[in-house]
Formats: structure tokens, sequence, C-alpha cells
């Protein structure tokens, strides 16, 4: 896929970060390069649904930096206790740090929950002030999937997986997930999920 890189006496003369957005962004690893008018690709789903699977093969076809919520929480703290104030102060860094990314060229794809859209319209502001490509996805599979998959989890089936999210977790969060308002895109992840990858890539030449 073809995006034009942005020059680099613009990308070196960018905004330096505070020490804690610079902290988050070390544990992104290596960032793709940066180009003119990145995307942002913003994933909603509930645990277990597949969005990191989703952004992991998305990410094959489309060079971006995955920044995963659950992965992020640990770099940040060390005993998550997930508790209300510390989720509020993550998502704050989080959207903070996106908005330097984008500020950088770099395409993002946002893996989180985002099932709130008084939360999800921070980062439709963010995507809009930086002039990003705005792609949001729905990640789902039938429960039945799911509570197999974060059972699982709680076997350490795949130690890459970041989240400590479970079945009752799963339950108690499937009621607060609210509609997304905007154009999107679903994705059952059960199934082949190529042909949502191949409308996302189309979306963002667009």
């Amino acid at each position: 896929m073809q995006i034009s890189r942005l020059p680099l006496r613009i990308v070196r003369h960018m905004q330096q970060p505070s020490a804690e957005i610079s902290r988050l962004k070390a544990c992104l690893g290596t960032m793709p390069e940066a180009v003119l008018n990145p995307p942002l690709i913003v994933l909603s789903g509930l645990p277990g649904s597949g969005k990191s699977y989703f952004s992991h093969q998305l990410s094959q076809r489309l060079p971006a930096a995955i920044v995963e919520s659950d992965a992020l929480r640990k770099c940040l703290y060390a005993s998550p206790t997930y508790s209300a104030e510390e989720s509020a102060r993550l998502f704050d860094l989080i959207h903070s740090l996106i908005d330097h990314l984008l500020a950088l060229g770099v395409p993002v794809i946002l893996d989180a929950t985002n099932l709130a859209e008084r939360k999800r319209e921070h980062l439709y502001h963010i995507a809009q002030r930086r002039g990003a490509k705005l792609v949001l996805v729905r990640v789902e599979a039938p429960p039945a999937a799911v509570k197999a998959r974060l059972e699982g989890r709680e076997r350490g089936v795949n130690p890459e997986d970041q989240s400590e999210a479970d079945w009752q977790v799963y339950q108690r969060m499937r009621d607060s997930a609210e509609q997304i308002r905007h154009p999107h895109f679903a994705v059952d992840t059960s199934r082949d999920i190529t042909p949502v990858i191949e409308k996302v890539l189309r979306a963002v030449r667009r």
C-alpha cells in the first residue's frame, strides 16, 4: 500500500512529547515511517471479541503503530488496579499519545474497548484536528466463541495476550456498549476477516 511520506525536515521539527507520553511511545517499539495524512483506525469491541487479532492482521497490510490499551496500562502500572481513576488517566494519556503520533504523521490503530460514544468523540476530534483519515471498526464474535477465548486466556493459552478481562467482565461490560453513531465497518472475528481488512484499506486509500 503506497502512502506519501512526510519530508524528514517536518518530522524533525515536531513538538517534543511530555515524559509520560514519551514513556508510552517507547513501549510501542519501532515506529512505522511517517506519512502524509496518516489514518487513525479505531477498534471498538468487548473483551474477547478479537480486537488484538484484527489489529495485528491489519498491521500486516497497513504499517501502523498499534496503541493497545491493555499493554500500555501495564507499561504505566506494574500492578494495575483497573480502577476508574486509573483508567481515566490511562485513556487521557492514550488520547494525547495518539494526537502526538498523528502530528508526526504516524498511522495509528487503537486497540481498546471504546464502548462509550462520548469517549469515542475525543478520538473523532483528534482525527479532525490532525487531518487524519478516521476509520471505525466494530469488532465482535458470538458469545460462545468469546467465552472459549476468555477461558483459554485464563489457562494462558496465548502468552502474548495482555488483557486480564474474564467472562464476568465481558458480561458486565456487554450492557454498557453503545451504538457507534458514525459510519463504520463490522467484523466477526470467528469468520474470515480478510474482506473487512480489504474494506478498511480501501477506506484509507480514498
